[in-house]
This record gives structure tokens, sequence and C-alpha cells, in this order.
């Protein structure tokens, strides 16, 4: 992975330089799912997997079971049912996830217009801001660490997660409750 830039610094008339030895070849995908509640606050699940066999002819991206199993695990996660925003990647408009979908009396599913919005979107811009940038990883594990860690203290702030839906102009139609 290319490490992303933010600010940085260097002495007066001299251009910054950040050295990189090169791309790797090395795949790693990432699913998440903003999660929003009314009277609750908002959350994110999300699973990262790395893709070993992209070269020799495999997945380079999430199969449909893979989303399948991580909305299962939200459902068991969040105890409730889901309703659940799409964009339009392949996958999700697999020609399977539809039947898994109606087999499913707890989730219900949409999908977003070409170009709407999404605030897993939101997401991804504030990893690559924050934990990913000015970091030249050294191995798939480094990567995968800093990954990991990030999107955990974005976990940890809700108000990071509401703000990517309000960057959005979506909101929740139910007012959220007042704390007691």
């Amino acid at each position: 992975m290319t490490p992303p830039t933010s600010r940085t610094w260097s002495r007066r008339g001299t251009t910054p330089i950040i050295r990189v030895r090169g791309r790797s070849q090395r795949r790693f995908s990432i699913a998440a799912l903003c999660c929003y509640k009314p009277g609750k606050r908002s959350r994110l699940i999300y699973r990262p997997k790395r893709h070993t066999d992209h070269k020799a002819g495999g997945r380079k991206s999430f199969a449909w079971t893979e989303y399948r199993d991580l909305l299962i695990a939200a459902h068991r996660q969040l105890g409730g049912p889901i309703v659940l925003i799409w964009d339009n990647l392949n996958v999700h408009k697999d020609r399977r996830m539809p039947a898994f979908i109606e087999a499913q009396d707890w989730l219900t599913a949409y999908h977003l217009p070409p170009y709407a919005p999404d605030p897993v979107e939101g997401i991804w811009s504030i990893l690559r801001r924050t934990t990913q940038a000015n970091t030249a990883f050294t191995d798939p594990n480094h990567l995968m660490r800093r990954l990991r860690h990030g999107l955990r203290q974005i976990q940890y702030r809700s108000d990071i997660t509401d703000g990517c839906l309000t960057g959005t102009g979506l909101t929740l139609t139910t007012p959220r409750q007042q704390a007691q």
C-alpha cells in the first residue's frame, strides 16, 4: 500500500520527500457496517481480510458469503432487525444475496442510487487521513495491525460515525431519545 500523505514539515525551501520501497502486490479488503439506532450510540462493525491467493487467480475482494457472514454476526451483535442500505457494489447485487436477504425476517435491504453518499466512505477517508497517513508499512502484518488499531479507535468514538452519517446529508427518521 502506498502510504497516504498528510501534513508534514521540512526545512524552509526544501520539498519534503517520503521514500517508499515499492508497491506491494499483497491485497487487503475491509467490509464495514455503520449501524444507527434511534436512542442508542452509533456502532461500527467491520471485518478485515488478507487475500493470500489473489495472484494464483483467487478472489481479490470479499465474496457474497463473507458479506452474508458479516450480516449474521451484526444481527447477533446488535440483537435486532437490520435495515441495510447498500451501495451498488457488484457483490452486493450477486444473485444469491437477494435470496439470502429474502429468507431472513430480520433483514431488509435497499440499494442506494449510483454515486450516492455512503457513511462507510467517510470512515475510509478518516482512516486514511489518521492512522494510515505518512506510514510506510514494513510488512503485511504491520498494515493489518494499523488498520485494526485505526478502526478500533473509530469504533470507540460514536461521534465520528455520527459525523459520517451527517456528511452524507442523510438523517435518522426518528429523533434520538435524550439520555435519562
